[in-house]
């Protein structure tokens, strides 16, 4: 699959595979293409050339209607949470099964208590996102994404901002909920060791391109010298530092 943005290429000829029950961590570098790939999995952005398949079905020929009825499976959790910052614990999970059902709220209300005490949080429905810590608003749009019982769930950089206890209490999560649902679970994330310790599998992208993949134990003993320095933060390695410029002596003497 091919995708770019207004002519310059994100993606080029990537080709991978996430199956159900598997939870599969996106990694790279800042640009690489990473949430460029879950709006095209979602069908908010259509490729240039190739295609995604989800639960067997085209999503970028899929029309309006029929990409709602995919959408209906799955779950997303953005970066940061993204709740609606004039609604509840409660109504922000709430609300997926008010849009997209048509269950009476008394059994909503046991379904949003069922989520909210999934992810530790029951006791705070009433509250408003401003009277949660991040690591709480991110529980709650946990709970939120969950709501439906998504056969696919894609996670946006879940651990940014968190401190270490909600960081693993996240994580931990994410592989719970997952191995629960019986979902395909991906996660977009730069944190590394986190990551290493939940996932089944990683996909790296770099240049548009997917440049390694494996599993945990693979990845931690891997050669490569793209993996070895993103896996152990290294500074010298084929990722540079500096975005690609004219010679820098040049460009401050300059012609004279």
């Amino acid at each position: 699959m091919t995708f770019s943005y207004g002519g310059a290429p994100v993606l080029d000829g990537i080709s991978l595979a996430i199956p159900r029950g598997r939870l599969v961590a996106i990694m790279g570098g800042s640009g690489s293409g990473k949430t460029t790939l879950l709006r095209l999995i979602g069908g908010s952005l259509r490729p240039a050339r190739g295609e995604i398949r989800v639960f067997g079905r085209a999503v970028s020929r899929a029309r309006t209607r029929e990409l709602y009825e995919l959408r209906r499976k799955m779950g997303m959790l953005f970066q940061f949470g993204a709740l609606f910052t004039d609604l509840s614990a409660f109504d922000n999970v709430a609300f997926p099964l008010r849009e997209r059902t048509g269950l009476p709220e008394p059994i909503i209300r046991d379904l949003v208590l069922m989520k909210l005490q999934a992810v530790g949080l029951r006791g705070a429905a009433d509250l408003m996102p401003q009277q949660l810590s991040g690591g709480m608003q991110r529980r709650v749009a946990l709970a939120r994404a969950i709501a439906l019982d998504p056969a696919l769930i894609m996670y946006d950089e879940p651990f940014t901002g968190l401190d270490p206890i909600s960081l693993a209490v996240t994580g931990r999560l994410i592989r719970d909920l997952n191995d629960a649902l019986g979902a395909a679970s991906i996660v977009v994330t730069h944190d590394v060791q986190e990551s290493l310790a939940i996932v089944d599998y990683i996909y790296f992208l770099a240049g548009g391109r997917v440049v390694a993949q494996g599993s945990p134990a693979e990845v931690r003993s891997s050669t490569a010298p793209f993996v070895h320095q993103f896996v152990h933060a290294e500074t010298d390695g084929p990722v540079p530092f500096h975005y690609p410029a004219p010679d820098y002596a040049g460009a401050l003497l300059g012609p004279h």
